[in-house]
């Protein structure tokens, strides 16, 4: 079972549908012991840091993130929830990606909404991703570059298209509206 995690955030109807699709079993919950015993985790979101972290923190459920051992998924919002610190509302975050998510300057159009290719791809998750190939973005924030970046995109300036620690998988992008590209790259992630 695939538990796809619940909490103030949107696109989560979004990435239920998408992993129907692929036919495999899902459940959208924040029910801790259902989220424990799922094979793998989704944590989708778009929305704004500050209130999403204090929900999560309310529910205990950053801590329930924290310590999964099936793999994780985090997408858009999750991905920056999963890093150290959010400029959006000075948020502390989770920790798990050791990198600081910033807001991109207004030299370009803010947010950075539309189809890009990726660069430096490493990573089983893009398992037949190939140069030509383009996903999805919406977003205002961005993860900066780091150690665990295995994707990156230039938008203004470079940064984490995706991230990966240990377990912890994550991307800016949104796979779910990424076409078969997108799909592709759940699809990776469902069968590691």
């Amino acid at each position: 079972m695939i538990a796809i995690i619940k909490y103030n955030a949107g696109n989560i109807t979004s990435v239920e549908h998408a992993v129907k699709r692929l036919g495999l079993p899902c459940l959208v919950t924040e029910e801790v012991d259902e989220i424990f015993c799922a094979d793998k985790v989704i944590f989708p979101g778009v929305g704004e840091a500050k209130s999403a972290m204090a929900y999560l923190r309310e529910r205990g459920l950053d801590e329930v993130i924290q310590s999964l051992r099936q793999p994780v998924l985090g997408i858009c919002l999750g991905l920056q929830l999963m890093c150290r610190h959010s400029e959006e509302g000075d948020t502390p975050c989770m920790g798990i990606f050791d990198a600081t998510v910033k807001k991109f300057p207004p030299l370009d159009i803010v947010p950075h909404m539309g189809w890009n290719n990726l660069e430096e791809v490493k990573s089983p998750l893009f398992k037949e991703f190939g140069p030509d190939d383009t996903v999805y973005f919406v977003h205002g924030y961005y993860a900066e570059l780091c150690e665990q970046t295995i994707a990156r995109c230039n938008y203004i300036l470079p940064f984490s298209a995706a991230m990966q620690k240990d377990n912890f998988y994550a991307t800016q992008f949104h796979p779910e509206k990424s076409g078969s590209v997108g799909e592709q790259i759940l699809e990776n992630f469902l069968r590691l």
